[in-house]
């Protein structure tokens, strides 16, 4: 384990001043950070990716105008977060975006207090994708977790008001963890309109594979995951979802829709295999790798690629509450942040889903 407590450390322009006032002020060019050891925040733990490895820092977010600050209660380690440490999106930050936490400060008396989690991403509020209710594509953005924001693996965090949702007392944190990838799963209806009848084959068996074949159970009577580990396919066959290890030979080209998560480089030219002419194909997985697909049968058979990222958290939210998703099964062990090594190795394990960190 690697601990670092200098903020700073090893950044071209940050400096470490000790205050007899204000004990550390940690300044790092763009913003100072002050723990005050009077007030018990002298070292607020967070793990910080510098590239390489994760380390332990100090970071105490300190709202933007408009923007709350949260502690966080629990965080989830999701693929994207793994991918991440393999070089996806180049982030330097903070990890983590799946959170439940409490405002603790807000200039909008109707946060303050309150159980929330947070949509990741934050747009510059003008632009045409902002105007017209897409921050997630605003070309300025930054997302929580992944992108130019630091994230959930902290006790705090710092987003908008208009990104937090308050959770209902009928959701568990634990539940609550997954609404950001559970919208994700939900915007998949938001972007095909799904029949009844239909023929659905989910490729993958991981974290976001399970929500997705959940979530589109609520639409389609005809459900298939197919994946590689027999431990996680026997938690959607104890809720009556068909599955499979391998595609056998007569579901060749048999499905109207295929959802490509598996997370792998060989999800395309599955889902490819499985969906029929004129099918649809809804790609999840984004990957650190930059390898070279092959679009030939989507092309020869004139097939619709949909690629689908996240989705609003309402449907996701109403959800959980109502009970008609449900994740508590698919929660495999938390681990304290200060064990962040630990939990990293632990969702890395093939058999392994959700693993969540309490800071």
């Amino acid at each position: 384990m690697i601990i670092n407590t200098a903020f700073g450390r090893g950044r071209p322009g940050c400096i470490n001043l000790e205050t007899p006032r204000y004990g550390k002020c940690i300044s790092d060019g763009a913003r100072a950070y002050i723990f005050k050891i009077g007030a018990g925040i002298a070292a607020v733990k967070a793990a910080y990716f510098d590239g390489e490895k994760l380390v332990f820092e100090n970071d105490f977010p300190d709202p933007e105008p408009g923007e709350s600050l949260v502690r966080v209660t629990l965080a989830g380690i999701c693929g994207t977060d793994l991918e991440i440490l393999d070089g996806y999106m180049d982030y330097r930050g903070i990890l983590g975006h799946e959170f439940v936490g409490v405002v603790e400060k807000s200039r909008n008396a109707g946060l303050a207090g309150k159980r929330v989690v947070g949509e990741i991403n934050v747009g510059c509020g003008g632009c045409g994708s902002c105007r017209g209710g897409l921050e997630r594509h605003c070309p300025d953005r930054t997302v929580l977790g992944i992108l130019r924001r630091n994230g959930a693996f902290a006790e705090f965090l710092s987003l908008p008001d208009r990104n937090l949702h308050a959770i209902p007392d009928s959701v568990s944190d634990q539940q609550a963890v997954f609404v950001e990838p559970l919208a994700a799963a939900f915007e998949i209806s938001e972007q095909v309109q799904l029949q009844p009848d239909w023929r659905v084959a989910v490729v993958g068996d991981g974290r976001l594979a399970q929500l997705i074949a959940r979530v589109l159970r609520l639409s389609c009577r005809d459900i298939a995951c197919i994946g590689r580990h027999q431990s996680k396919l026997a938690r959607l066959e104890r809720i009556g979802i068909r599955t499979s290890i391998g595609i056998s030979p007569d579901e060749d080209h048999s499905f109207d829709l295929v959802v490509e998560a598996t997370g792998g480089h060989s999800g395309f030219s599955d889902a490819a295999r499985l969906v029929r002419p004129r099918g649809t194909i809804v790609l999840k997985s984004t990957l650190a790798s930059k390898e070279s697909l092959d679009l030939t049968p989507a092309v020869v058979n004139e097939v619709t690629l949909v690629g689908s990222r996240c989705g609003v958290f309402g449907p996701a939210i109403e959800a959980l509450a109502a009970g008609t998703v449900s994740v508590d099964d698919l929660v495999d062990a938390t681990h304290p942040l200060e064990r962040i090594h630990e939990a990293v190795e632990h969702a890395r394990e093939p058999g392994s889903l959700k693993v969540l960190v309490r800071p």
